[in-house]
């Protein structure tokens, strides 16, 4: 585990403190559980999966899946 420190509102951490007296947890447990529960709700890998936007500049129009595969290709290799 690693130590950090973080600033919130005092308005959180009084509503925290409560929290953490009527179940008489540390606040420390309760926001990692809170942050564990909403890393686990947000997806993995890319968000987006709307369609490629294309131009028609007048030279040549492009598969846009095609696009697409090779846009998230250069990210892989760039990582």
């Amino acid at each position: 585990m690693q130590k950090l420190q973080i600033l919130f509102p005092a308005g959180s951490v009084r509503k925290l403190r409560e929290i953490a007296k009527r179940e008489d947890r540390p606040m420390s447990e309760i926001v990692r559980t809170a942050t564990e529960a909403w890393l686990n709700s947000q997806p993995s890998g890319p968000t987006w999966s709307g369609p490629v936007p294309t131009f028609d500049l007048g030279l040549e129009v492009s598969d846009p899946e095609l696009l697409k595969e090779l846009i998230y290709v250069r990210e892989d290799e760039t990582r």
